[in-house]
């Protein structure tokens, strides 16, 4: 049995497994998985210079997102961990479910459909090659 506190087992335990590549999260996006998903698909493993000119003519609505989010991990890389720019590529890029907004419209004959406006949270961890 370890000896010590267990918060300060748990410090311990997560100093070993510190994650050290740059990465950005956007929580509460006001986008649903699947639609996000589409746009994630299209960047996954590419570099971030292509990556970021398939999100700029993209037409969908979560490229918009997932291109501001892209562009915060570029500048995590380069400030917190002194990547350069040209040597990263997006290693992973994946899409949550969040939390759902339920609204009630009305329909005929006095009943009330529901409406779920989904979000997500986004991530993306980018490496160097």
């Amino acid at each position: 049995m370890a000896k010590g506190h267990r918060s300060q087992i748990k410090r311990e335990r997560n100093e070993n497994n510190k994650e050290t590549r740059p990465s950005a999260k956007l929580s509460y996006a006001r986008v649903s998985v699947q639609k996000a998903c589409f746009v994630l698909d299209a960047i996954r493993g590419k570099d971030v210079q292509t990556a970021l000119a398939v999100l700029a003519y993209n037409p969908r609505y979560a490229s918009g997102i997932i291109k501001k989010l892209l562009e915060s991990a570029i500048a995590n890389a380069e400030n917190n961990n002194g990547m350069n720019k040209d040597n990263l590529y997006v290693a992973e890029c994946y899409a949550n479910k969040g939390p759902t907004m339920k609204r009630v419209r009305p329909r005929a004959q006095g009943r009330a459909y529901r409406i779920e406006k989904r979000m997500s949270h986004i991530t993306i961890v980018l490496d160097e090659k």
